[in-house]
């Protein structure tokens, strides 16, 4: 009887000292996660503080926006792991990247291999504003590809808040769900709360990541988690113990 007053953990304290991130825009002046050497030593130092061991950092390839190429990305990586050796060497730091699915991404696809979280596992997102038409091609080339799909917070799409049908027929297509760490307070709203409480309970979510792009990122860590399935959230977390090295 008493479990229904107790009072409602803070998001920091359910991350785990062994935590694999998967999802963050930490390397400096790439996107629009950090701009400075300065920003991504705060945002790595923060995160080891928070009880992460390892990440992947995973900057956006968003044509028109942030243009990036596989080459531009590895090479900042290689840049950051040369001027901040201690702090990359501190969370095993490796480099993938959060690919935008339009159809620019379909000849990319066809033309390059993708950076991948491992193995073939492939991070990918959506436009917040709409699907892409092409998206059932996109997720079929992939698949023909061989490539694992991991889709980047889809409790975040709001189209898809009024038609929670697609997420079973994602999942179908082959899509693993990676939810972000913030969603399961109120931080992006209750919209997205609301979704991230109906695709836990339904146990549609595989992964989190923290998607990290600044120091407010980090404070709302110190948030209540306000999602009622903390089980299933705690299982995603658990499941990225695959991504480790």
């Amino acid at each position: 009887m008493f479990s229904i007053f107790k009072s409602k953990p803070v998001l920091k304290d359910l991350i785990p000292n062994n935590y694999v991130d998967i999802h963050s825009h930490l390397l400096f002046g790439i996107d629009d996660g950090a701009k400075t050497k300065e920003d991504t030593v705060f945002i790595i130092q923060s995160m080891k503080s928070l009880g992460f061991e390892q990440a992947i950092t995973t900057p956006h390839t968003t044509p028109l926006v942030w243009d990036n190429t596989k080459e531009g990305i590895l090479s900042k990586y290689q840049e950051v792991k040369a001027v901040l050796p201690q702090e990359a060497e501190a969370l095993k730091l490796r480099v993938a990247s959060e690919y935008l699915m339009d159809e620019s991404f379909l000849k990319r696809i066809a033309s390059e291999e993708l950076l991948t979280l491992k193995d073939k596992c492939v991070l990918v997102e959506m436009s917040y504003i709409n699907p892409p038409i092409q998206l059932q091609d996109i997720l079929f080339q992939l698949k023909s590809r061989g490539y694992d799909i991991v889709l980047a917070h889809p409790e975040r799409y709001n189209f898809y808040h009024s038609n929670t049908d697609m997420y079973a027929k994602l999942k179908k297509m082959g899509c693993q769900f990676q939810m972000n760490l913030l969603s399961v307070t109120d931080y992006y709203g209750g919209h997205v709360l609301e979704a991230a409480n109906f695709l836990l309970k339904n146990n549609m979510i595989d992964f989190v990541g923290s998607d990290i792009h600044h120091s407010k990122h980090i404070k709302a860590f110190e948030s209540k988690v306000q999602v009622k399935d903390i089980g299933n959230f705690e299982k995603a977390i658990e499941n990225n113990q695959f991504f480790r090295i």
